[in-house]
């Protein structure tokens, strides 16, 4: 398994390269092709970012819930240095996906919507993982915990959680551009 760690600035270059994946993606797309689905029970262009927005929403209540329950001004970060589990998990989620999972209820997508709408919503939960961020020089993010919202039993660091966030951005974002080179894809 490869050695992984992130620093504060790669943290927040990654949510900027994925919004700006989103915004180049959803800048061409009309309604009909946002929401489009390549077939039966897949999910659409559109799905996939609503899917990450009410994700990243969940998970950083969470994180957030976690650093307040923690003593803060303990020392901050320089690196996230995730455990073995976590470091197996950030895999999972990286592109191109190789496992499919069942998305938990508090994540599902809505069945269509706004292709501007869902972009805006898309940015918006990034400024609630900034949030998070702006916590790295009071807690150390290597040791405060938070319960995993969609796994109960899942305990991560908050550093771990955002190497999660930024992994599962690059997933669905993958999945999106996959939906718009299948063959049916509208043309407008």
């Amino acid at each position: 398994m490869p050695v992984i760690s992130e620093d504060r600035a790669a943290i927040l270059q990654q949510l900027k390269n994925a919004e700006e994946a989103a915004t180049l993606l959803f800048a061409r797309l009309s309604r009909a092709q946002a929401n489009w689905q390549p077939s039966r029970g897949s999910w659409s262009i559109w799905q996939c970012l609503n899917h990450l927005t009410r994700t990243n929403h969940v998970y950083c209540q969470a994180m957030l819930e976690g650093i307040t329950r923690s003593r803060q001004g303990v020392g901050g970060t320089a690196e996230i240095e995730p455990g073995w589990f976590g470091r197996w998990f950030i895999g999972k989620m990286e592109p191109p996906a190789r496992t499919r999972y069942k998305a938990m209820k508090k994540a599902i997508p809505a069945t269509n919507g706004d292709p501007q709408e869902a972009l805006r919503a898309f940015v918006d939960s990034h400024a609630e993982v900034r949030r998070v961020v702006e916590y790295w020089g009071q807690v150390d993010f290597n040791h405060v915990r938070f319960q995993n919202p969609f796994v109960a039993v899942l305990r991560f660091t908050v550093g771990t959680g955002l190497m999660v966030i930024n992994a599962h951005d690059r997933r669905h974002l993958w999945q999106a551009k996959r939906v718009e080179e299948a063959e049916g894809f509208p043309a407008a």
